[in-house]
């Protein structure tokens, strides 16, 4: 049965441009701060770009492309679904491999606001986009508001650490206080 997608997706376009505009933005601009920073000691530690830097690019990729896949102009609400369910596992999956990553670092030990924003609230939003994506076909509309909350939080997450990676390396990394 043909079930265009249009009625369910259209009223969300702006939100998804702009959603996805942020992303792509906010992406160059974390190149643009590690470029600034890579002369510094801190920056030049593989471990701590890996668990910190990366993830936050990472975030507003999956951002990125969950914005793109929302907005481009399906027939139907078969594809949709699957590209942000695969978003929403890769995240999962992503998230769990940096808490690892987390756990092993020698250089710095994350405290508990860190541990909430590298790794819980990422694996909530990256849950809400699954959950959202497992959803979409049976309760378009409620489920669409519970991938906009994961893509939201992935967008604030990102910019939380973002800022904190930058004031991090600013005042010049571990030990220099």
């Amino acid at each position: 049965m043909f079930e265009p997608a249009s009625p369910f997706l259209t009223p969300w376009a702006s939100f998804y441009v702009m959603t996805g505009t942020s992303a792509a933005t906010l992406t160059g601009l974390m190149f643009v701060v590690i470029t600034v920073v890579r002369g510094q000691e801190a920056a030049r530690s593989r471990d701590g770009i890996s668990t910190f830097s990366t993830p936050t690019v990472m975030h507003f990729c999956a951002v990125l492309l969950v914005s793109a896949a929302l907005v481009a102009p399906w027939k139907s609400l078969t594809w949709a679904p699957i590209a942000v369910g695969i978003v929403g596992l890769w995240g999962v999956a992503y998230v769990l491999r940096v808490m690892l990553l987390t756990k092993r670092l020698t250089a710095y030990r994350a405290d508990i606001e860190d541990w909430l924003a590298y790794n819980v609230l990422p694996l909530l939003a990256y849950a809400a986009l699954l959950g959202g994506a497992a959803a979409l076909r049976a309760w378009p509309e409620t489920a669409l508001f519970g991938i906009a909350g994961g893509v939201l939080l992935l967008i604030f997450i990102g910019i939380r650490n973002a800022w904190d990676v930058v004031t991090f390396l600013a005042v010049g990394g571990p030990g220099s206080g």
